[in-house]
This record gives C-alpha cells, structure tokens and sequence, in this order.
C-alpha cells in the first residue's frame, strides 16, 4: 500500500482503550470510526504511525501521542489521555483478528455506517476475551478477585453488572432518534436505525438490527434484519445462526407483525403476520388456503421464504399451521417511534 493513500483502505479508527496487566486488549472506544476514509489526516497517520499494510493495530506511543495533538483539536483527547491508545488500520473487510479491530467493526455497525450480515465478523469469539463489566470499567475476569478484596478493604463500591464478550452498545454509541428501556439488552454491534423503541424485554444481538422505525418487544437474533414498519411483539424471537444449525440469515421486511411469544426461522417479506404463539421453523408443515378458505396444498414453510402478503396462524380445530393471504397490513403508532 502507498503511504499517501488512505482511501484504499476498507477501515480506520482511533481508540482509546483497556489492557489488562499483561498488556492485552480487553476493549476499545472509537469515537469516530471512519469506513473507507479519504482523510488527508489518515493518510499522514499510515506514515506517521508505521502502518505496513493488512490489518494492523499500533498502541502508540509517547511520541506519537504527542504528535496528534498538533493535527486538530479533535484528536487533543488522545494526546491528553494516561490511557492506552490505538491506531486501526483494516487494508479490506476480512475476519476480526484482535481485540482492536473486532471493536472498530462493531462500531461501525452501532453508528450505521454499515448493515448487519454485509461485514466479515467470523471468528469474532475467538477474538474477544470474556470480560468483567463494572462500574470501575473492564476487568480481566482473572483479575477480579483481586479487584474485588481491594474494593472491599477501602470500603469502594464495586458492582459487576455482567460477564460477557460483548458490552452495552450505549457505554460506547448511542445513536440518534431511538429509545431503549432497558440498555443492557442491546450489545454493542447492534444497528438500530431512528424511529426505534426497543422495550424492557425486547433485545438485539450484534451483527443485527432493525432498520426503524420499529417495535422492539422480542428478540432480534445476530445475523437477523428488520425492515422499516415491522413489530416484535412481547416475548417473540428470531432465529439466528450461531447456533441450532440454522445457516440461512433471518429477515422480515416491512411493516410485518411476530406477534406475542412467536418466532420466526425462515426470511419472510413485507406485510407478514404470524399470529401470538406460533413458531414458524424451516421444517414446519403448513397447508396454504386461498382467499376462500380452501386448501390448495401442503408445503414446508421453507418454501415461502422471502414472499410478501402472508397470514400464518393455527387451525383452532386441528392445530395445524396454516398460511393465507394477508389482508390487513400493521401500522406503527407515530408518535411512538418520534425520538428527536
């Protein structure tokens, strides 16, 4: 890569960040993650900094510290900091390969520069250390114990909310326009787009969001995107791919309904229902009525993946899952989902 040429790089950012006490990365804050940046300034920071092209994280130094802070105010916060700071330089989107650069992708993806499922994040939990999440900041898990006598002893509060590879994604973005009730149940790599609400058990994993507005009561699952207009309702759930070998990426499209308690394990389109109650997986059978009421045929739900215009409910009778044209499209309430 020639030095004077930011813009061909996929990724850059510049983070301030927690090491534990052998040095290693525990997480990382940019506050201003650029994707494929034009900077003049990042161009003067591949040479300043050393970068030698690939993927590579720079702690820098004193110096190098020192000189930031002649680029622009902006960059003062950096150069005044006692805490450790890194340079990330991602030459094209392929997997997380430390701490650094798995953070400065799940930026991006928080502040909406990029959409779920559209970036590399495999081998991301090989990548992040589990880390003690405290009002003090990140602890090394190996380190707490220790920690938590010294806070004892000189009488300091110390509250450990959780242990987990991924934190809130309000400690690091909090984007514009949307409302979350309970913020520990959206990590950070989640993508909430304005106009959503995300309410107190409504949750969204990294790697996936919503494109708001939207009606947050269920769970949005990684890997899993909802399109505009589109209500979770309480208690619902969207299968994702980290486990249960399920390898096709969820979707619902616009202005769809999962009502409460239901799930979802196949993408659907636009103005879909799925009644409270009802878990629609790959392999469920399904027999598909006309606008009469009649059976024309039975079909795995895997069959009417993508289609728009669906009902699915069960048979009070029998049970049975059964998918009808959709005659009633949802609505938002849109004084709801005004957040600005």
């Amino acid at each position: 890569m020639s030095n004077n040429k930011a813009e061909s790089l996929f990724a850059f950012g510049l983070g301030i960040g927690t090491q534990n006490k052998h040095g290693q990365w525990l997480e990382v804050y940019f506050p201003r993650p650029l994707l494929r940046p034009v900077d003049l300034e990042v161009s003067a920071f591949i040479e300043a900094f050393g970068y030698r092209g690939g993927q590579q994280s720079i702690r820098l130094n004193a110096d190098q510290l020192h000189a930031l802070a002649k680029v622009g105010p902006e960059y003062a916060a950096f150069a005044a900091t006692d805490r450790p700071v890194v340079a990330v330089f991602l030459a094209d989107d392929v997997e997380p390969t430390d701490v650094p650069d798995a953070y400065l992708k799940l930026h991006l993806l928080s502040h909406r520069m990029v959409r779920p499922g559209t970036i590399n994040m495999a081998g991301i939990f090989k990548v992040l250390p589990n880390v003690a999440w405290t009002n003090q900041g990140p602890v090394d898990v190996a380190e707490l114990a220790e920690l938590q006598l010294k806070c004892r002893t000189q009488g300091t509060p110390l509250s450990v909310s959780m242990i987990d590879k991924f934190p809130k994604m309000t400690d690091y973005v909090v984007p514009s326009g949307v409302r979350i009730a309970d913020a520990s149940r959206v990590r950070l790599g989640a993508y909430l787009g304005s106009g959503t609400t995300v309410m107190h058990e409504g949750f969204i994993n990294f790697n996936a969001g919503v494109e708001g507005p939207n009606m947050v009561e269920g769970r949005v699952s990684s890997s899993v995107w909802v399109a505009a207009g589109t209500d979770l309702g309480g208690g619902s759930s969207t299968m994702g791919v980290l486990s249960g070998g399920n390898n096709i990426p969820i979707s619902l499209g616009k202005n769809c309904l999962l009502g409460a308690n239901a799930g979802l394990g196949i993408p659907l389109g636009d103005d879909c229902t799925i009644e409270a109650g009802l878990y629609l997986t790959a392999a469920s059978k399904v027999r598909i009525l006309n606008r009469d009421g009649q059976i024309t045929r039975t079909m795995k739900a895997l069959e009417l993946a993508g289609r728009s215009g669906l009902l699915f409910r069960r048979n009070s009778q029998d049970g049975a899952i059964e998918c009808l044209p959709n005659k009633k499209s949802i609505e938002l309430n849109a004084d709801l989902h005004s957040h600005n």
